[in-house]
């Protein structure tokens, strides 16, 4: 008798409504991809399912192995802790079910070729006429408390600019690191170019996607000599629906090895000594599945956990005194 294999894909979970919709979507993408696998898919905070329920969905199904798929671009406390414990626990419970964890999508020449696409989408809606070497590039990202987390993005516009010729790059964060996208803009004009292309390097939508457009809208206003254009984020773009598939097959080969290099929690990197060999806890439990906006009638505005459970929508604050992402 063969093997039944399940496929859990793992979410962030927000209020967002539209955000959640988008990971619906993706995940819909992942069974189509994957009909020899079971797939299901839940999330950390917030929004429903959560994660066991789509584990349980898989032990229901009488899988004898499921491979956990982390539904995020980079490592950092979700990855590393959370995901990792929601994971560990069910494993704990259900010894008879083989569990094994994958790594983030990480940088990948998949994720960004699709970048370059959706930058080459706003551009197609900008002015003619203005070359690239006129552009600056703001990649922009979640913002953690985690640094290596944080310089991926560093390493996504270098790529990005030498690969695409702009002008100039810079990067800005949607919160707890910092430069934050406003104060990021408004260094970014004084360099002197035509045109500033907004990129959120993010999955999907969300309060964080809107408050960086909502920024980038005040910058416009503020500076109508410079063209802003707001390129899309990458939400279900094939080439990622690719590298997620990528992943269920690294986990699969047992090659699923995320890089601990200058992990915060292996390493003594500079600034986070003390973050070494920090215990590895879930962080979620007081926002575990209870709800969007949609299941409370209200916005709650730009108080969301969206981008990490200490940061909270709020502006930049000093990092090194926080433990986990």
């Amino acid at each position: 008798m063969a093997e039944k294999i399940g496929v859990m894909l793992c979410g962030h979970g927000s209020r967002d409504v539209d955000a959640i919709r988008e990971f619906t979507v993706l995940a819909d993408h992942l069974k189509r991809r994957l009909p020899q696998f079971e797939v299901e898919s839940g999330f950390l905070e917030f929004a429903t399912p959560i994660i066991k329920t789509g584990l349980d969905a898989l032990k229901d199904k009488g899988v004898s192995r499921i491979l956990a798929v982390p539904g995020m671009l980079f490592a950092a406390g979700h990855v590393k802790n959370d995901l990792p414990w929601e994971i560990n626990s069910f494993a704990a419970a259900n010894p008879d079910i083989d569990v094994r964890y994958g790594r983030e999508l990480a940088i990948d020449p998949k994720l960004l070729a699709a970048s370059r696409q959706r930058i080459e989408e706003a551009e197609g809606l900008g002015q003619a006429g203005v070359e690239r070497k006129d552009t600056l590039l703001m990649v922009v990202g979640r913002g953690t408390n985690d640094p290596d987390a944080n310089s991926n993005i560093a390493k996504v516009a270098r790529m990005l600019w030498e690969g695409m010729g702009f002008g100039w790059a810079e990067i800005a964060f949607s919160g707890v690191a910092h430069p934050l996208v406003d104060q990021g803009l408004e260094r970014a004009v004084k360099l002197g170019f035509k045109r500033i292309i907004v990129f959120p390097y993010f999955l999907f939508t969300g309060i964080l996607v809107k408050r960086i457009h909502d920024w980038t809208d005040a910058a416009a206003k503020a500076h109508p000599e410079v063209e802003f254009l707001k390129a899309p984020y990458l939400n279900d773009h094939p080439l990622v629906v690719d590298s997620f598939i990528e992943r269920v097959g690294e986990i699969l080969d047992g090659e699923a090895r995320m890089n601990c290099q200058l992990c915060k929690y292996r390493e003594q990197v500079v600034g986070y000594e003390a973050s070494v060999g920090a215990v590895q806890a879930g962080h979620h439990h007081h926002v575990r599945g209870i709800g969007t906006d949609a299941d409370h009638g209200h916005d709650h505005g730009h108080h969301d956990h969206d981008h990490g459970h200490h940061g909270h929508g709020h502006a930049y604050r000093p990092h090194r005194h926080h433990n986990h992402d």
